[in-house]
């Protein structure tokens, strides 16, 4: 069982979405609506659903192949925009058993150069309207150690609760030990958190364990207690609270059925 609260939407649940949504390829504005649907897959975050006729038709390539998913039957679309082409970007839904996705465009995250919700982008995927997620400062002692080795200690830590995910505890820099850390090239992105400016592997007994600690310096403006802190896997150390070790959440993911 979780010692934290677990999503609670089911696959296929449908709800409209309020905002304006804007995804761009090569500097063309591919798909705008007020009308985008969310759209559950999984039970972690949703898609967005775009009807047809707010994306710019003349932007998608028929490729003369259907995909079958719980939400019915797609043709695949690529996207040609100038010399940029992107296969496999897009799924038109012909005919759907939901309730409001026939004639809707799927398009794959990935294929697109940047989303936008209003005018801020979106990260990874788009937000979930029942995903919350604070960042509460504490005076509660937090001590991370691998291998029995003390990696950071701080007793003003700043606690991240986000639905569906272990609590994170971002830590100063000064109260982490950077002797340990090894710079990494890895980079990240969250949909709530924004991209990560920094990553860091950890040297312990003559073992480097990969990308353990991140940092955010530029957050998105609700996340910004935690600009500059250090935060690591608490799936991947030993994390002490208030002195007590704390069992080494067991997050899974599995991909989407599509």
């Amino acid at each position: 069982m979780n010692d934290y609260p677990a999503m609670i939407t089911q696959v296929n649940h449908v709800e409209p979405v309020p905002r304006r949504v804007r995804a761009v390829l090569a500097g063309e504005t591919v798909l705008d609506t007020t009308r985008a649907l969310y759209v559950w897959e999984w039970v972690h975050y949703p898609q967005y659903y775009i009807p047809a006729a707010d994306v710019r038709s003349e932007l998608l390539v028929p490729e003369g192949q259907t995909r079958q998913s719980r939400r019915g039957t797609a043709d695949l679309h690529g996207l040609q925009v100038g010399d940029t082409h992107r296969a496999h970007a897009a799924r038109v839904l012909s005919q759907s058993p939901v309730d409001g996705l026939t004639g809707t465009i799927r398009f794959e995250w990935g294929a697109l150069d940047a989303w936008f919700e209003e005018d801020e982008q979106v990260f990874v995927h788009p937000r979930s309207p029942y995903t919350r997620v604070d960042a509460l400062r504490s005076t509660r002692t937090v001590r991370i150690e691998l291998a029995g080795t003390v990696l950071a200690e701080s007793s003003s830590p700043v606690m991240v609760f986000e639905t569906g995910l272990p609590t994170r505890y971002y830590l100063n820099r000064t109260d982490v030990d950077f002797t340990r850390l090894v710079p990494s090239g890895t980079v990240t992105s969250c949909p709530y958190k924004g991209m990560t400016s920094g990553y860091w592997s950890v040297r312990v007994a003559g073992a480097v364990h990969e990308d353990l600690a991140w940092a955010y310096d530029f957050p998105t403006r609700q996340l910004l207690p935690i600009a500059g802190l250090v935060a690591f896997y608490n799936e991947k150390v030993d994390t002490f609270l208030d002195g007590q070790q704390l069992d080494r959440p067991v997050t899974h993911f599995s991909a989407p059925d599509n």
